[in-house]
C-alpha cells in the first residue's frame, strides 16, 4: 500500500496539473507504465500461480510448440529471419519458442525482445538462462522498434494492456470518460473528447447501436498506432496477434453497455480500474476489426482471423499432445488439464483469437487453415 501511495501522489500530482482531471487513458499510462512504479514496472509478481492472472505460456510448453510450426512455415518461405517478441513475461514463451525451433531446425537469427520493464528484463533472463542455457545468447533486448524487421513478431496478450480510451454515450451526446481526485480518492468524471480521432470512431459505433441512448465503451487508439508503427518496419514477414476480444460487431455490441474495462489482482477479477493504483492489472478487450483496418491501411495483408483453439489445433495441437499423454499417467492428466484450458470455449479457447498480417507472404497460413473467420472481421 505504501508503493501504492507513492502512485497515486504521481498520478494526483499530473491531475492538478491538467486543471482538475485527465483522459482515461492517461490514467491507465501512468497505473501501469510510471517507471519503478507503474504495475508492469515495479518488482511485483504479475503471472502465474502467486500472481495476479495467468496466461497461455504459463500454462502449457504446447502453446509455445505450436506457435513454432507457424513460425516455421515463415521462415520456409523467407529463408531465414528474426523474431521480435512483445512484452515476453516471464519469458516462457520464448525459451520454450526456442528450444522447439532448435529441435526442429529452424532457429531464428536473433531473437529480440522489446520489454518496457527492467524487473521483467531480468526474470526473462533468469528463464531463459535457466531453461535454454545454450540458446540464450541470441536474445537481445531493445528499447524501441527496430528500423527494419524481416521475420516474425509476436504479441501475445500485448494489446489488452495498452492505454484506452473511454466514451460515454448519453442521450445523444459523445463524452469521454475522465479520471479526478476528490476527498482522497480517483473518481470518474466525464468531458469532451480529447482526441480528434474520436468522434469519427464513436460516429461509426453509433451506427452499430441503433437506439441505444445510454452507453460506455472503449477505443484504443493506442493498439491501432502502434500497428501502424510496426507496419512501417515489417519488410517481409508476419505479425501474429494472439489476445481476448471480438469482431467490432460484437465488441459494441448493444448488450454490452458498460463495455470491457476489467482489472485483475490475485486472480480475482472486477471492474474498478480507480483502486490499488500499481498493484493490479488494468485490461480492456481487443476490437480485432480495428486491428486489421490498421494494418491494412498501412499496407499488410489481413492473412488470417480464428480463435485460439481453431489456431492451435491447426498447428497441431493433438499431435503434439498425443507424445506427451503417452509419456505416463501423470503427464496424461496434466497435459489433458492444460489442453482444456487452451481450448475449452469455457475457458480461453474462443474467447481469444489469433490474428495474422503479413507482408510479401501471399500462401495460406498453417494456423488458419483449419477455420478461417476474417469475414466476421
Amino acid at each position: 500500500m505504501a508503493h501504492s501511495q507513492k502512485l497515486e501522489n504521481v498520478i494526483q500530482t499530473t491531475i492538478e496539473q491538467a486543471g482538475g482531471q485527465i483522459p482515461f487513458a492517461r490514467f491507465m499510462e501512468l497505473a501501469l507504465y510510471t517507471p519503478g512504479l507503474g504495475y508492469y514496472m515495479a518488482g511485483l509478481h504479475k503471472l502465474g500461480t502467486f500472481g495476479d492472472f495467468i496466461t497461455a505460456p504459463e500454462l502449457s510448453p504446447l502453446f509455445a510448440r505450436c506457435i513454432s510450426r507457424q513460425c516455421q512455415q515463415i521462415f520456409e518461405l523467407l529463408g531465414t529471419g528474426d523474431i521480435l517478441e512483445f512484452g515476453a513475461g516471464s519469458g516462457r514463451l520464448a525459451a520454450d519458442l526456442l528450444s522447439e525451433l532448435n529441435l526442429s531446425g529452424n532457429l531464428p537469427e536473433r531473437y529480440f525482445i522489446l520489454e518496457l520493464s527492467a524487473d521483467l528484463r531480468h526474470r526473462q533472463q533468469e528463464t531463459l538462462y535457466q531453461r535454454v542455457p545454450l540458446l540464450a545468447s541470441r536474445v537481445s533486448w531493445l528499447d524501441r522498434l527496430p528500423d527494419r524487421i524481416d521475420g516474425f513478431i509476436l504479441a501475445n496478450e500485448v494489446c489488452d494492456a495498452m492505454p484506452t480510451h473511454c466514451f460515454q454515450l448519453e442521450n445523444g451526446y459523445d463524452w469521454e470518460r475522465y479520471v479526478g481526485y476528490e476527498k482522497g480518492k480517483f473518481v470518474w468524471k466525464k468531458g469532451p473528447l480529447s482526441h480528434p480521432l474520436l468522434k469519427d470512431r464513436i460516429a461509426k459505433i453509433r451506427l452499430l447501436l441503433k437506439h441505444v441512448n445510454s452507453y460506455e465503451s472503449e477505443i484504443n487508439l493506442a493498439m491501432e498506432g502502434w500497428t501502424t508503427e510496426i507496419a512501417h518496419r515489417l519488410r517481409k514477414g508476419m505479425l501474429l496477434i494472439i489476445d481476448y476480444g471480438f469482431p467490432r460487431h460484437e465488441y459494441y455490441h448493444p448488450e454490452r453497455m458498460m463495455g470491457t474495462l476489467m482489472c485483475h489482482y490475485r486472480h480475482q477479477a472486477h471492474p474498478n480500474p480507480l483502486i490499488m493504483a500499481g498493484l493490479q492489472d488494468i485490461t480492456t478487450h481487443v476490437d480485432f476489426t480495428a486491428l486489421a483496418e490498421a494494418g491494412h491501411s498501412s499496407g499488410l495483408r489481413v492473412a488470417g482471423y480464428c480463435t485460439q483453439a481453431d489456431f492451435l489445433l491447426a498447428c497441431g495441437l493433438d499431435k503434439l499432445a498425443a507424445t506427451e499423454i503417452a509419456a505416463g499417467e501423470k503427464q496424461a492428466l496434466e497435459t489433458s488439464q492444460q489442453i482444456k484450458r487452451l481450448v475449452l470455449p469455457s475457458e480461453m479457447g474462443e474467447l481469444f483469437k489469433a490474428l495474422a498480417l503479413t507482408r510479401e507472404i501471399n500462401q495460406p497460413l498453417l494456423g488458419f487453415n483449419l477455420r478461417d473467420r476474417r469475414a466476421r472481421l
